[in-house]
């Protein structure tokens, strides 16, 4: 038997909405220019570029020069962390124990090159607290780097309330925002961050473009060198076509609000189908602030990689939130810093959804999941 397919995993990426398809169309056929060349062809190029700028500005409550364009949130991460910490040695990092790789990594590194880094811990719901952040200050702090939102359980972390007292101690804020930006409503402004990084393929855009947010005064020191695209900070000749579809997925987030409450809506229909299952399961970071279309399961007592693959059969994308290797299971670092019940862990499931999915979806989700469920 076929099954429609059903897509909940929408935290790894999300599909190319056709509005941003469309928007790229043109800049993949006709208009082909390069936007540093004098001519008719560049221009034209020039002009998307900047509209471009604009519109990711814009979504961020940013000034068009604060955006430079990169290839996705782990280059911005990368760019932010390494274009300040330039002075190892005598510099101190602080970052949270449910951080992504795409910090985590870099963080260590520059830990073996001298750089003093400090992880702080997050609560049962995966939340930094502010007066750990206060305690891990030294002298020589200087970035502290905290996800705005959660790519696991969806926990959004207290980023204005930190920023706030960091900024009073002279020390410069980042937050990875790439699970945020399209989901819930960011604004620098209100944030207070000196450094924001984004990814399009969490936002409706094609894998393999982003952008880092740079408030103005705050100097970065580039990666790699080149032609001096992008002020300098991210030189090569940029991804106009890709460009174009990042700065129209943000134009669309000027619909947030009613997309968050239709979201929401569909994660109570979901949750409310859980409970009727009959099967034990545990919702992480339940009772705090969370995206709206991300729920981490725990299935108490069974394994994700049984669910996992019983889901496959029904054609479902969703992701694990433990794994099992040459018979060793192990839980994420996300769920291991939140001190979740291994039995918990170790069957979580995390559905991600979003612009695309339905209430029907949710739906034919329920009824495929008790089927797996059922025999396991």
């Amino acid at each position: 038997m076929k099954y429609r397919k059903l897509y909940f995993d929408y935290n790894a990426t999300t599909p190319i909405h056709p509005l941003v398809f469309e928007a790229m169309r043109p800049w993949l056929t006709d208009r082909f220019g390069n936007p540093g060349s004098a001519h008719l062809w560049g221009m034209e190029a020039k002009k998307g570029l900047d509209a471009a700028r604009h519109q990711v500005a814009s979504a961020i409550g940013a000034i068009d020069e604060e955006i430079v364009f990169t290839s996705g949130a782990t280059e911005s991460n990368n760019l932010a962390l390494y274009g300040i910490l330039t002075d190892p040695e005598n510099q101190h990092l602080i970052i949270s124990a449910v951080e992504h790789p795409a910090i985590m990594e870099p963080a260590r590194d520059l830990q073996e090159k001298g750089l003093d880094v400090t992880i702080v811990p997050v609560d049962h719901e995966g939340r930094v607290h502010l007066e750990d952040v206060q305690s891990a200050c030294t002298d020589k702090t200087a970035l502290i780097s905290i996800m705005l939102a959660n790519n696991e359980v969806g926990t959004i972390q207290p980023i204005g309330q930190i920023a706030s007292w960091a900024r009073e101690q002279g020390i410069l804020m980042h937050t990875d925002a790439a699970q945020a930006v399209g989901k819930i409503p960011v604004n620098v402004e209100n944030l207070g961050v000196d450094l924001l990084s984004i990814a399009g393929h969490k936002l409706y855009a094609p894998k393999g473009i982003g952008a880092l947010f740079i408030r103005n005064g705050v100097t970065i020191t580039p990666r790699t060198r080149g032609g001096g695209q992008e002020r300098g900070i991210r030189p090569g000749t940029e991804n106009i076509p890709y460009i174009t579809g990042l700065g129209a997925a943000c134009a669309m987030i000027g619909d947030l609000q009613e997309e968050v409450s239709r979201q929401r809506t569909l994660g109570d229909r979901f949750r409310k189908g859980l409970e009727s299952l009959d099967r034990p399961f545990v919702i992480h970071a339940k009772n705090t602030p969370r995206l709206p279309g991300t729920m981490s399961v725990g299935f108490t007592g069974l394994r994700a990689g049984d669910i996992i693959s019983g889901l496959v059969t029904y054609e479902v994308g969703v992701s694990a939130g433990a794994a099992c290797h040459a018979g060793q299971e192990s839980v994420s670092a996300v769920l291991e810093a939140m001190q979740v019940d291994r039995e918990d862990a170790l069957g979580t499931i995390r559905f991600s959804w979003g612009r695309m999915t339905t209430s029907e979806d949710v739906d034919a989700l329920l009824e495929r999941l008790e089927i797996v469920l059922r025999p396991i």
